[in-house]
C-alpha cells in the first residue's frame, strides 16, 4: 500500500503541473519532488514482487516512504487552498483588487510551500542513503517467490484424503458434479469449474467427487494437479503424465521427461491419453492462460473426458473454452450446516458429537463470525478441542475471536489463505478492496454506485483514456466481484452489482492490513485514537450514545471520515469537530442524527464526496458554494426541499443525488428537489436524481451533454415539445424519468424524433397519464428496465408495443390502464424478462401467459388485484419463476393456492418462493404460502 501512496501522490503533483498558474516560483521544486518519489515508486514496484513480508526493517523503511508521500501530498492541497482562496475570485475590478491586497500573502505562500518541497525532498534523500547505510530491501537476481506456503499448499491437497462421510453441507453440490462429471448425453470432453472465495471448500469437494467409487468405474484414467499463482507449465505437463501412468513404469520409462520441452510433453500427453476416458483436475487456478497452454494436450477422444477446474476468479470459470462446460458457484454453510461441522471436528471423540449445553450459546456465537466458511469453521473446531470443556475458558477465547483470527498460530492457514487473494491484487485494487473494511460487518449492504464515487473521490481510480472514472470504478468493482472477494446482491444487467459487502472474514483480513499498512483506523470512542499514527482514514463504527466525538485539533492528515450505528435519539454537531478535517476529501454523515449543517462546511475546501442522506436536515448552508472540488453531493431522504442558489458554481460536480421515495403504490412515488436553472452551467454532471422541473430548467437541461442520469418531476403537458428536444440532445443519456405534475396531468413525449431518442438509453420510467403510447416504443432496442406508472391508458394496450424489445429485463405497470381493464394477455415476445410487476389493476380478472412466452421469467409480483381470482392462466410453463408475490390480492386467489388440495396448487408447486401480504387494523401481516 506504500506504492499507492507514492503513485497517488505523484498524480497529484502531476495534476498541480498543468496549472501553470499555480506553480508560478515553484515548478523547479515540485519537479525535483516528483522525480525523487518516481524513483522511489520503480524501487517498490520492484521489491513488491520479493518476499519481504517478514523484513522488518524493510517494512519500517517503507512506512517512512510512505508518510513522506503523505506530507507531500499535505503540503500540495494546503498549498492548492491559499493559492485558489487567493487567486479564485470573480473577475473584473473587484477580482483584480481582491488579488492586489492579497500579493504579499501569495508570495509567502509561494516561498513557504516551496521550502516545505526541499524539506520533504531532502527527507526522502536521506530515506534512501539509510536504506543503503543497512542494506534495507536489498533485492536479489531471482528473490521472486510463489506467494502460496508449500505447507498451505500441502493443506489445500490433504482435502484430497477427506472420506464422504466428513463433508458437510456438499451434499446438493456433489450431486450436480457427479452428474455433469457422468453425463453418458455429453460425449464431448468438458470443462467443469467450481468457483467461490478461499476456504470455501471448492478442493474438498471436487476431491470427493474425484475418488468417488463410481467415477472410478467409469473413468480409464486420472490426474490431479495443483496449479497455483506462479506456475510452469512444463512441470504441469510432468506431473500430469506421471499421474496418468501411474502404477505403469514400463510405460513412463520410456518418456525422459526431465529433458523434454513445452512441445514434446504436450506430444507425450497426446500420445498417453490416445482413445481413453480421462478426467483431470487442475486445482487453485489464478489465470485463464493456463488453458490456452494446456488445451492442445488433452485431446477430445468423444468419448465423455472431463476437465475439473477449481478457482477463486469468475474470469476463470466463465472463460470461453470452446467446448461444453459447466460452472458450480460453491456457497457457504447454512449456519445449521456450519454448526454440525463445528461440532464434528470439535467434538470428534465424543459418541454424539455434541456440544455440552453450558457452551453452545458461546460456541455458536463464535461459529456464526465464520460466516459459513468451513475452511474457518474446521480451523476453530480444531482450536477449541485444545481448550478445556469449561464456559471461562471458551469465553476467553469468544472475547478476544479477532485477536485468535489474526495471531493464533492454529489459525494461521485461514489467513493465510485468505491472503493469497489479496496478495495476487494489482495495487489499485488493493487500496479499493481495503476501503471496504470501513463497513460494519454482518448484514451491511453497500451499494455499488456509492461505492464507487467514494473510490474516486478518495482518487483511488487510475485515469484510462476514452473512459471516466466511474467506468473505470465500475470495472474494479467487477474485477474484485470475479475474484470472489466481494459478496454481492440483486445484480442484475442494467446495474452490475446493486449492493455488495466483504464476507466477515474477509473483512478482518482486510482490518489487519489497514490497521498495519496505516490505511484506515477504527475510532473507539471509550480507547480513543491514536492520532500519533496520523491515519489517512477514520471511521466510527461503534453505536454513538449521544457523547460527540472528540479528536484533535489538527486533524489535516486525515483524509476520509465516515460514521455507521448511530442510535435514534442523540443529535451530532458537526460544528464540533468538522474543524479538525481541513482536508477531508470523503465526508459520510448516511444515516447520522444531523438537524443542521452550518457555514463551516464550506471550509471544506478538498471535499470532494458529501453524502448526508437519511438525516434530518431540512436545509444546507449557502456556503455550499465554497466546495470547489465536490464531485457527490447526496441529499436522498432528507427534508431538504430546495437546493441553495449558488450551485452553480460547483463546477466539479458529477453526482447530485437528491430523491425521496415514497410506495408504488401511489402515485407521487418520488420526490424531487428545487433548485435554479442555472444548474446547467455544471458541464460535467452526469446524474441528477431528482429534481422539480420549469420552463427554463427544461430548456437549458440540454446543455447538459455529459448526463447519463436525469429524473424530472413536476413536468406538465405543455413542456412536451421542448422536453422532447432537450432529450434528443443528450446522446449519452441511460436513465431517464419522467414525472407529470400530478396524476391527471398528461405527459406528451410524441414529440420526440425517432431519430433522436437516445441510443444508450437502458432505463426509463414515465410517471403521469399517457393519452396513446408514444410512438417511438417499439424502438427501444437497448431498454433493459420499462416502467409505467399511472399511465391510465384507455385505448391503447402498451403490451403489443414492447413485446418484442429484444432486451427488456424488468416491466413494471402500476395503474398503467384505465378502468375496465379485465383481461390482461401476453401472447407472444418477452424473451428475456425476468421481473414483471403488475400493480393496481381493480377490475382485472384474468391474465393469460401463452406457452413460451416470458421464458427468464425469475419474480412476478401481483398487486392490489381485487378482482383476480386466479393465478395467471400458463403460470405453470414459466419453469424459472422463482418468487411469486402477492399483495392485496382476492381471498379466492389466495385460497385457490394454499395447501396441496387446492384447485391450482399443481399450477404454482414449482416456485420455491410464494409470498403473501395483505393488511389487518391498518398493518401489513406476511405469510408463506411456498412448499413445505
Amino acid at each position: 500500500m506504500e506504492l499507492a501512496a507514492v503513485e497517488f501522490t505523484i498524480m497529484t503533483i502531476n495534476s498541480v503541473l498543468k496549472k501553470k498558474f499555480l506553480v508560478v516560483g515553484i515548478r523547479h521544486e515540485i519537479t525535483e519532488l516528483k522525480v525523487e518519489l518516481e524513483s522511489m515508486r520503480s524501487f517498490l514496484r520492484v521489491a513488491n514482487k520479493c518476499n519481504n513480508d517478514q523484513n522488518e526493517s524493510f517494512d519500517f523503511w517503507v512506512a517512512q516512504v510512505r508518510d513522506a508521500a503523505y506530507k507531500a501530498e499535505d503540503v500540495i492541497d494546503e498549498f492548492v487552498y491559499h493559492i485558489e482562496d487567493i487567486r479564485g475570485r470573480d473577475g473584473g475590478f473587484k477580482g483584480f483588487f481582491h488579488r492586489f491586497l492579497h500579493f504579499p500573502k501569495e508570495i509567502y505562500v509561494r516561498f513557504f510551500t516551496a521550502f516545505k518541497f526541499y524539506q520533504i525532498k531532502e527527507e526522502i534523500k536521506e530515506i534512501a542513503t539509510r536504506s543503503k547505510r543497512y542494506d534495507i530491501g536489498h533485492i536479489e537476481e531471482g528473490s521472486s517467490s510463489d506467494p502460496t506456503p508449500k505447507w498451505v499448499q500441502n493443506i489445500e491437497e490433504s482435502s484430497f484424503f477427506v472420506k464422504e462421510n466428513e463433508v458437510v453441507g456438499k451434499e446438493r453440490e456433489r450431486s450436480m458434479l457427479l452428474r455433469w462429471l457422468m453425463d453418458e448425453e455429453e460425449p464431448q470432453r468438458a470443462v467443469v469449474s467450481v468457483v467461490g472465495m478461499g476456504g470455501l471448500g471448492k478442493t474438498t469437494l471436487v476431491a470427493n467427487a474425484y475418488n468417488d467409487h463410481e467415477v472410478k468405474r467409469f473413468f480409464d484414467c486420472f490426474a490431479w494437479v495443483t496449479v497455483s499463482q506462479n506456475y510452469v507449465i512444463e512441470d504441469l505437463l510432468r506431473r500430469l503424465i506421471i499421474d496418468f501412468c501411474y502404477g505403469k513404469n514400463d510405460q513412463l520409462a520410456h518418456f525422459d521427461l526431465k529433458t523434454m520441452g513445452y512441445k514434446q510433453l504436450a506430444e507425450t500427453l497426446v500420445q498417453v491419453l490416445q482413445k481413453k476416458r480421462y478426467v483431470v483436475v487442475l486445482d487453485d487456478v489464478w489465470t485463464d492462460n493456463i488453458w490456452m497452454q494446456i488445451n492442445v494436450a488433452l485431446p477430445d477422444g468423444k468419448n465423455g473426458s472431463r476437465v475439473i477446474i477449481s478457482t477463486r476468479k469468475e474470469d476463470v470459470a466463465m472463460y470461453p473454452f470452446g467446448v461444453t462446460s459447466h460452472v458450480l458457484h460453491s456457497q457457504p454453510l447454512t449456519e445449521d450446516q456450519a454448526w454440525t461441522l463445528f461440532c464434528n471436528k470439535t467434538f470428534s471423540n465424543e459418541p454424539e458429537k455434541a456440544c455440552p449445553p453450558d457452551l453452545e450459546d458461546i460456541a455458536r456465537d463464535m461459529v456464526k463470525r465464520c460466516a459459513g466458511l468451513p475452511l474457518a469453521i474446521v480451523a476453530l473446531g480444531g482450536l477449541m478441542a485444545s481448550k478445556e470443556r469449561s464456559e471461562l475458558k471458551w469465553r476467553a477465547v469468544h472475547n478476544s475471536i479477532e485477536w485468535h483470527w489474526r495471531d493464533n498460530p492454529r489459525l494461521e492457514v485461514v489467513k493465510t489463505i485468505l491472503f493469497l487473494s489479496f496478495h495476487d491484487l494489482p495495487y489499485c485494487l488493493k487500496k479499493c478492496f481495503l476501503y471496504c473494511c470501513r463497513f460494519p460487518e454482518g448484514d451491511y449492504w453497500v451499494g455499488g454506485g456509492r461505492l464507487i464515487r467514494m473510490w474516486v473521490a478518495e482518487g483511488f481510480v487510475e485515469e484510462r483514456k476514452g473512459f471516466t472514472p466511474e467506468e473505470v470504478g465500475k470495472s474494479y468493482l467487477k474485477e474484485l466481484i470475479s475474484r470472489s472477494l466481494l459478496q454481492v446482491r440483486k445484480s442484475n444487467t442494467l446495474l452490475g452489482a446493486k449492493q455488495c459487502r466483504l464476507h466477515d472474514l474477509m473483512r478482518e483480513l482486510a482490518l489487519f492490513i489497514s490497521d498495519k499498512e496505516n490505511f484506515s483506523s477504527i475510532y473507539d470512542l471509550q480507547a480513543g485514537i491514536e492520532n500519533e499514527r496520523r491515519p489517512r482514514r477514520l471511521c466510527l463504527l461503534h453505536p454513538i450514545d449521544g457523547s460527540t466525538p472528540m479528536f484533535a485539533p489538527n486533524m489535516s492528515h486525515v483524509r476520509s471520515f465516515a460514521a455507521f450505528n448511530f442510535c435514534d435519539n442523540p443529535t451530532l454537531s458537526l460544528d464540533s469537530f468538522l474543524s479538525s478535517f481541513r482536508l477531508l476529501r470523503v465526508l459520510e454523515l448516511r444515516d447520522a442524527p444531523i438537524d443542521h449543517v452550518t457555514t463551516t462546511i464550506g471550509k471544506l475546501f478538498n471535499l470532494r464526496y458529501l453524502n448526508l442522506s437519511r438525516t434530518r436536515l431540512k436545509e444546507l448552508p449557502e456556503s455550499m458554494w465554497r466546495l470547489r472540488n465536490l464531485q457527490t453531493l447526496d441529499i436522498r431522504e432528507t427534508n431538504i426541499e430546495e437546493l441553495p442558489s449558488g450551485m452553480h458554481r460547483l463546477r466539479k460536480m458529477r453526482h447530485l443525488l437528491t430523491y425521496c421515495t415514497g410506495r408504488m403504490e401511489e402515485f407521487e412515488y418520488i420526490v424531487g428537489k428545487r433548485v435554479s436553472s442555472t444548474i446547467s452551467k455544471l458541464k460535467s454532471l452526469q446524474v441528477v436524481n431528482c429534481i422539480e422541473a420549469n420552463d427554463e430548467i427544461i430548456k437549458r437541461i440540454s446543455k447538459l451533454t455529459q448526463l447519463k442520469r436525469i429524473q424530472l418531476t413536476n413536468v406538465r403537458e405543455t413542456d412536451g415539445i421542448e422536453l422532447c428536444s432537450s432529450i434528443g440532445k443528450m446522446k449519452l443519456l441511460r436513465h431517464l424519468l419522467v414525472m407529470a405534475t400530478n396524476e391527471n396531468e398528461f405527459l406528451a413525449l410524441d414529440a420526440l424524433p425517432h431519430s433522436s431518442i437516445p441510443p444508450v438509453l437502458r432505463k426509463l420510467t414515465l410517471v403521469g397519464r399517457l393519452k396513446r403510447v408514444p410512438s417511438w416504443f417499439p424502438l427501444l432496442r437497448n431498454i433493459i428496465y420499462l416502467h409505467l406508472h399511472w399511465s391510465q391508458l384507455a385505448e391503447e394496450d402498451p403490451i403489443q408495443y414492447i413485446n418484442g424489445l429484444p432486451n427488456l429485463e424488468h416491466l413494471a405497470l402500476v395503474n398503467a390502464y384505465d378502468r375496465g381493464k379485465v383481461k390482461l394477455c401476453f401472447y407472444e415476445g418477452f424473451p428475456k424478462l425476468q421481473d414483471l410487476f403488475l400493480v393496481i389493476f381493480h377490475d382485472l380478472g384474468e391474465i393469460i401467459i401463452a406457452n413460451g412466452v416470458m421464458p427468464s421469467l425469475v419474480r412476478m409480483k401481483l398487486h392490489v388485484c381485487g378482482e383476480l381470482k386466479k393465478v395467471p392462466r400458463g403460470i405453470e410453463h414459466l419453469t424459472k419463476l422463482e418468487e411469486l408475490g402477492l399483495k392485496d390480492v382476492s381471498h379466492e386467489l389466495i385460497d385457490s393456492i394454499r395447501g396441496e388440495q387446492s384447485v391450482d396448487y399443481a399450477k404454482v408447486k414449482h416456485i420455491p418462493a410464494i409470498n403473501h401480504s395483505y393488511k389487518i387494523n391498518g398493518r401489513y401481516e406476511y405469510e408463506s404460502l411456498s412448499r413445505a
